[in-house]
């Protein structure tokens, strides 16, 4: 059974500390973002990732999308990304914006599902930056439930999903919930809107060309 402590009455420290250190040694925890609950894990521990697809039962065809503290953080795990991504990056984030682009070498091929494309997201919610800043990677930021079911808005319907199979749901309380990140695949300097979500496509036209 997963652990849930509550950020508002334990120290940020003790909780930062204790989910890097589980991270760090493969395993998988989740935490509150700005749209819902996430699993978090290091993406260049394929055993970690492995443990994400089991914990969701998610099929090897669906591929990770991962979060980052920066758009440096994010060039880093890019393969010479467009000015439009730049554009884009700097007009909504952090926010709820998943920007897909060719992934650098340094990604494992099972986090892009094989794929060579890699989603990356800056969220607003400020533990989860802290979490990637005290990790110093990007973590995974697939939705913490099962595949094809609800996504989570609280620690305790993270809990009775996949609580079993993990050894940490840190609890930040009721998440935004609503719609989740808007997902625009980026080829050169045009892009396309391939999920609907938090950003409204009226705010992306002018730019998506």
């Amino acid at each position: 059974m997963a652990e849930i402590l509550k950020v508002e009455s334990t120290s940020l420290e003790y909780v930062l500390e204790h989910a890097v250190r589980l991270i760090q040694g493969g395993r998988v925890v989740a935490f509150p973002t700005d749209t819902f609950y996430g699993l978090g894990a290091d993406p260049f521990n394929l055993s970690a990732v492995s443990e994400i697809f089991r914990i969701k039962r998610r099929t090897a065809d669906r591929p990770l999308p991962l979060l980052v503290n920066s758009i440096d953080q994010a060039v880093d795990l890019a393969h010479d990304p467009p000015k439009l991504f730049f554009t884009l990056a700097r007009k909504f984030w952090p926010g709820a914006l998943t920007l897909v682009v060719p992934a650098s070498s340094q990604i494992p091929l099972k986090v892009t599902a094989n794929t060579g494309k890699v989603g990356l997201r800056w969220p607003q919610a400020p533990f989860v930056v802290s979490l990637i800043t005290a990790a110093d990677r990007p973590l995974t930021g697939t939705s913490a439930n099962l595949s094809d079911m609800e996504s989570c808005s609280t620690a305790d319907e993270v809990d009775c999903q996949i609580g079993d199979v993990l050894p940490l749901i840190v609890d930040g309380g009721l998440t935004p919930g609503g719609q989740a990140s808007t997902i625009v695949e980026l080829a050169g300097e045009t892009g396309r809107i391939v999920r609907q979500g938090a950003i409204p496509e009226s705010e992306l036209k002018e730019y998506l060309g």
